[in-house]
C-alpha cells in the first residue's frame, strides 16, 4: 500500500514539475511591460480606413443527429459522411454550451472587420473576430505578423463572442478532456486578422466622425439571467463618412448581449444576430422585397459591450418581426433576423441625428499589461491537460491588458473578458451570503471614471479570461444569495474572484495616468 502511495506521490510532483517547465516555456512575452502611453499630439484631419476579410472555416463533412440532442455520439447511432472522402470525421466543434457539438453546415459567413484611425501622429487598428474568444498570446502573436511598414502604432482585436463559431479556446473540444482547437483554422484566422488590418490601412482617408447613441431601445431584446438584474443596454455608433464623397465607408456598433440566439441546438456556423445587424446596417433593412429604411453603405462592425451576468436573448424572450409583427420565441435564424432588424432599425435611426462630429482631433492611447492568478480548479485542470489554450506567467498566473483609446470627447477602453454590467455602469451589491461578506470593491463605476462625453466599453477584447464578477457578489457556497437553493451562473467560467478587484484598480490606475498627460 506505502508503495501505491509513493507512486501516486510521484505522479503527482512530476506533473507539477512538468506544468511549470511548460509554464516557463509558455510564459507570453510582455507586450507593454512598462505600459504604453502615447499623448496626443497636435490635433489635426482625421483618417479611417475599412476592410472585412472573411475566416468562415470549410465544414467537409455533414452528419445526422440520430436524437437531436446536437452532441456528436456515435454510440446514439449518430453517423456521417465523409464529404472530402479522407476516410475520417472531420468535426468542426462549435464553441459555446456544450461538447461534442459538431459543425453541420455553414448559414453566414464570419469576418475579421478592421476600422484604422489615424490622426496623423498615431495609428491605431480595431479588428472584431466572428469567434467566441482569442487568448492574449494569439493577439500578440498578430501584432507581431504586421509590418512596419503598414505604420500601426497598436492593434486592438476582440470577439464578437458569437456561440455558433469553431472552438478557438479549446473547452468545447469531443471531450472535457479534448481540446476543440483545430491549428490550421487557428493560424488561418491570424493571416485573415492580419489581411484585415492591412487591407484597412491601404483604404485609409480623411473622414468625418458622427457619434451616435440609443440609450433603451434596445432593453427588451435580452435580459439577464443572473441576480442582481443589471442592464448596459445602450448602443453606442461610430459612423466614419469620406470627407470627399460625403459616403460612409464604415460604422461601428458596441451593444452588450451574448451572440446565442440560436441557443445550444443549432449546428449551422453563424455570427448569429450580429449577421443580421451589419447586414442591415450596410444594405438597409426590408420587409420581404420592399426596401423600408435605406442603409448607410460601407463596411460595418458589430462589437460586445458588458454582457457578463449573462446578457442574452434567452428562449424565454419573444422577438417580433418589426413590419409583420410575426413572433419568434423559440430559437431560430429568423428570430435572430426578426432582432437584427430591430436592431438595424434602432442604429440608423440614431445615425440619422448624429449627437457629435469631429473631422478634426488628435488620439491618445495608453495600454496597461498585468498578470491575473488563475484561482478556478478546472481551468487549472485544463492548462495542465492542454485543454485551456492560454499562455501562463510562473505558476497559475495569466497576463491579460486594458487599453484606452481617446479622441476628443470619445473615450473607447477595452476590457479582457465578459464584463458585468454593474461594473461598468453601477448596481454592485453586496447580499449577505456572499462567500466574502464584503461591500461593494469596484468603485466607482468604470463609466463614471472614463473621461470624455461619449463612452464606449468594449468587452472580450485583446484577450478571453471569461466573466469578470463583482468580488462583493461571488457566491459559490452556501447558504446562497437571494433566496436561492443552489448557486448562480458565473463563477465556474471566471478565473477567480480577485479578478474583478485587479482589472478595476488596473482601469482606475490607467485612467489616472492618461489624465495626467
Amino acid at each position: 500500500m506505502k508503495r501505491f502511495y509513493w507512486i501516486i506521490l510521484s505522479i503527482l510532483i512530476l506533473l507539477i514539475i512538468t506544468f511549470m517547465v511548460i509554464a516557463r516555456s509558455n510564459q507570453s512575452e510582455q507586450r507593454h511591460p512598462d505600459g504604453l502611453h502615447i499623448s496626443p499630439g497636435i490635433p489635426g484631419p482625421i483618417m479611417a480606413g475599412f476592410s472585412a476579410v472573411k475566416i468562415t472555416p470549410e465544414v467537409p463533412d455533414r452528419w445526422t443527429d440520430t436524437n437531436g440532442d446536437a452532441v456528436f455520439k456515435k454510440k446514439d447511432g449518430d453517423t456521417w459522411t465523409d464529404g472530402n472522402g479522407n476516410g475520417k470525421f472531420d468535426a468542426v466543434w462549435i464553441a459555446g454550451f456544450s461538447n461534442a457539438k459538431a459543425a453541420n453546415g455553414i448559414h453566414d459567413e464570419l469576418w475579421a472587420r478592421t476600422m484604422v484611425l489615424d490622426d496623423g501622429h498615431t495609428r491605431v487598428s480595431y479588428t472584431v473576430l466572428d469567434v467566441i474568444g482569442l487568448s492574449g498570446g494569439h493577439i500578440a502573436e498578430i501584432r507581431k505578423m504586421l509590418p512596419a511598414s503598414a505604420g500601426i502604432t497598436h492593434a486592438i482585436i476582440s470577439a464578437t463572442h458569437t456561440h455558433e463559431g469553431p472552438d478557438l479556446l479549446g473547452l468545447w473540444g469531443k471531450t472535457p478532456f479534448r481540446s476543440g482547437i483545430n491549428k490550421e483554422y487557428l493560424e488561418f484566422v491570424k493571416k485573415q486578422t492580419q489581411q484585415s488590418i492591412l487591407d484597412a490601412t491601404k483604404s485609409i482617408r480623411p473622414v468625418r466622425l458622427e457619434f451616435s447613441e440609443d440609450a433603451t431601445g434596445a432593453g427588451h431584446l435580452h435580459k439577464d439571467t443572473r441576480l442582481p438584474e443589471i442592464f448596459d443596454s445602450g448602443l453606442r455608433m461610430i459612423r466614419a463618412v469620406d470627407g470627399k464623397t460625403g459616403k460612409t465607408i464604415g460604422t461601428l456598433t458596441v451593444w452588450g448581449n451574448h451572440p446565442e440566439t440560436l441557443w445550444n441546438k443549432n449546428l449551422q456556423v453563424s455570427s448569429d444576430f450580429c449577421h443580421y445587424v451589419r447586414e442591415g446596417v450596410e444594405k438597409g433593412v426590408s420587409n420581404g422585397d420592399t426596401l423600408k429604411m435605406a442603409g448607410t453603405g460601407g463596411i460595418a462592425l458589430y462589437a460586445t459591450g458588458a454582457v457578463g451576468g449573462l446578457m442574452t436573448t434567452h428562449p424565454s424572450i419573444i422577438v417580433k418581426d418589426p413590419f409583420s409583427g410575426q413572433e419568434f420565441q423559440k430559437p431560430s435564424f429568423e428570430k435572430a433576423e426578426a432582432q437584427g432588424k430591430q436592431l438595424s432599425l434602432l442604429i440608423l435611426k440614431a445615425m440619422e441625428k448624429p449627437a457629435m462630429t469631429l473631422d478634426s482631433a488628435s488620439l491618445s492611447l495608453s495600454v496597461r499589461t498585468f498578470n491575473l492568478p488563475i484561482k478556478n480548479k478546472l481551468f487549472r485542470l485544463g492548462l495542465l491537460l492542454g485543454v485551456l489554450d492560454r499562455e501562463t506567467e510562473g505558476w497559475m498566473k495569466t497576463e491579460t491588458e486594458v487599453n484606452l483609446l481617446q479622441l476628443g470627447p470619445v473615450s473607447i477602453l477595452t476590457i479582457p473578458g465578459e464584463i458585468y454590467p454593474e461594473l461598468v455602469n453601477g448596481g454592485v451589491e453586496a447580499p449577505e451570503e456572499g462567500d466574502f461578506g464584503l461591500s461593494p470593491q469596484e468603485v466607482p463605476t468604470i463609466r463614471e471614471m472614463m473621461p470624455g462625453q461619449f463612452k464606449f466599453v468594449i468587452g472580450l477584447a485583446n484577450d478571453e479570461i471569461g466573466y469578470i464578477i463583482p468580488k462583493s457578489q461571488w457566491d459559490t457556497k452556501p447558504p446562497y444569495a437571494y433566496g436561492r437553493e443552489k448557486p448562480q451562473y458565473g463563477e465556474e467560467n471566471s478565473l477567480g474572484p480577485e479578478t474583478a478587484p485587479i482589472i478595476h484598480q488596473q482601469i482606475k490606475d490607467l485612467l489616472q495616468r492618461s489624465g495626467e498627460k
